[in-house]
């Protein structure tokens, strides 16, 4: 166990090397301090708002019965992983030429569409859970 472990972590480093690597060699400087700008201020999105809302809101549900808050919490940081990614993408939309399709999608209308599908999930899993709980006793 311990051999795969040391052969993942280095493959692990290695890939990254590579892919620091690439990006030095073939991107353009500009670009790379717009990366790096975009990287840092994701990093402060995700530990300065999203983690601590997620967190609050996970307090809040702590009222929440035990057995359904696992199910409510797990949607909670799905949702909240999901719009992360899609806010820029609706923020930017229709800000690129049409040859850069991606921009051109309803991100807003997506994203409503799986933050839907995230909570029937959760509910379908949720009551499969109750009924089997209620077939055994």
């Amino acid at each position: 166990m311990r051999r795969w472990r040391i052969a993942l972590g280095t493959a692990g480093v290695l890939l990254a090397m590579f892919g620091v690597f690439r990006l030095v060699t073939e991107i353009p400087v500009s670009d790379l301090v717009v990366l790096t700008g975009w990287l840092v201020g994701a990093v402060v999105i995700h530990d300065g708002v999203l983690s601590p809302l997620v967190v609050g809101i996970g307090v809040l549900v702590s009222r929440v019965p035990h057995r359904a808050r696992r199910y409510l919490q797990a949607a909670l940081v799905a949702a909240a992983a999901v719009t992360i990614i899609a806010i820029p993408m609706i923020y930017r939309r229709n800000s690129q030429p049409r040859e850069k399709a991606i921009l051109l999608r309803n991100y807003a209308g997506n994203l409503a569409l799986l933050l839907g599908i995230i909570a029937v999930v959760t509910l379908t899993l949720y009551a499969v859970r109750v009924a089997r709980r209620t077939q055994t006793t």
